[in-house]
């Protein structure tokens, strides 16, 4: 994925695991638990790449619904 910051483009400069529909960023991982490093990266992501929302998915899970984390960029409540 491109990034333009400051006027400066840098190219291939971001590579997502899953960017669905121009709109959700989905982070992959398979580690013994998410930690909050593995959630910054994901909040990182979104707002270099400017979107809005974002899935981190971990599959070290018994069950997946346990392993999936929903991050938010700019929420606004």
């Amino acid at each position: 994925m491109r990034i333009v910051y400051d006027g400066v483009r840098f190219d291939n400069s971001l590579r997502l695991d899953l960017l669905i529909e121009d709109k959700v960023i989905v982070e992959l991982k398979s580690v013994e638990q998410i930690l909050p490093v593995h959630k910054k990266q994901l909040l990182t992501y979104l707002k270099l790449s400017d979107k809005r929302l974002g899935l981190l998915i971990n599959f070290n899970e018994i069950l997946i619904k346990n392993g999936i984390t929903r991050i938010v960029n700019n929420l606004n409540e």
